[in-house]
């Protein structure tokens, strides 16, 4: 058995309690959220669990899952608990993991892409970019549809600006 201080501290860093609920996270990779999986847990009371989940059935990022029973005893009624809340986060892959020829095999495996849309001729290709926010590290941020002029230290006419109706 546990001492109260060390399952105090494992409840401190993987459990979240509300009512006789526990709620937590786990991280699992994309092998496991698309083929099943099972993983161990040390419960507050010692014993150690088997979380399992069967292939096939697909782990979306930010899902959560439930294990019934697991979670705190009722007040004055210790043998009836809360449930166990597992939200997943899944890790995918580092950028350029597999090579090309691999990806087109592994696309043959996935469910297939919705057919591309119709372009027309007057269309504007764009690159899609990864965003790093500059809000934590206080750098200057441009408002929405400012002139450009305002780059160059002046401002040469009103911007943009709604039409009243």
């Amino acid at each position: 058995m546990f001492s109260k201080t060390k399952a105090f501290k494992l409840f401190q860093q993987t459990f979240r309690r509300e009512g006789n609920d526990l709620h937590m996270t786990h991280k699992i990779g994309l092998v496991e959220a698309l083929c099943g999986f099972h993983f161990t847990l040390k419960h507050l009371d010692g014993r150690q669990i088997v979380v399992k989940y069967p292939a096939g059935k697909v782990i979306e990022p930010g899902s959560v899952r439930v294990v019934r029973g697991e979670g705190m005893p009722q007040y004055r009624n210790p043998f009836e608990k809360g449930d166990l809340f597992i939200k997943f986060d899944v890790q995918f892959p580092d950028n350029n993991w597999l090579s090309p020829e691999k990806l087109l095999e592994l696309e043959d495996f996935l469910p297939t892409r919705d057919d591309p849309p119709v372009i027309s001729g007057d269309a504007e290709e764009v690159d899609l970019q990864e965003f790093v926010s500059q809000s934590s590290s206080g750098g200057h941020r441009r408002e929405a549809y400012n002139d450009s002029s305002d780059e160059e230290g002046g401002h040469h006419g009103p911007g943009v600006q709604c039409a009243h109706q």
